[in-house]
């Protein structure tokens, strides 16, 4: 096979359809802060929003609904009184944790401290 095609092959392989599905969801913006939050515990919404600086109400609750139907929470109500809502990891969003320690570990040592998108 020549350089040609060697190169030719590798342009039509395909990123992991797994890999795809994970960074779709993960690719947003809060959605992994928030399930490392939850890995400690159970948390009621305001906590959430008091553990997560920065995010709003409405993108918090956009991303605990995308979580639920991904299967990796489930949000639990409480009928009080006072009625409270509380959110905690199933065992799919549970087995996250070793993936997000060495993502945690990987930020540690290549990711400049204060990185962010867009930033240099």
């Amino acid at each position: 096979m020549t350089v040609e095609q060697e190169h030719g092959a590798d342009l039509c392989k395909q990123v992991d359809k797994g890999i795809t599905r994970v960074f779709l969801l993960f690719g947003k913006r809060w959605t992994g802060p928030i399930v490392a939050v939850l890995m400690a515990q159970p948390m009621h919404f305001s906590d959430l929003r008091r553990a997560i600086p920065g995010i709003s109400e409405r993108m918090l609750s956009d991303r605990l609904t995308e979580l639920g139907a991904a299967g990796l929470l489930v949000r639990e109500v409480d009928e009080g009184p006072p009625l409270r809502v509380s959110y905690r990891l199933t065992d799919a969003g549970k087995a996250l944790a070793p993936a997000l320690r060495e993502l945690g570990e990987w930020a540690k040592v290549h990711l400049p401290e204060g990185w962010q998108s867009g930033a240099c």
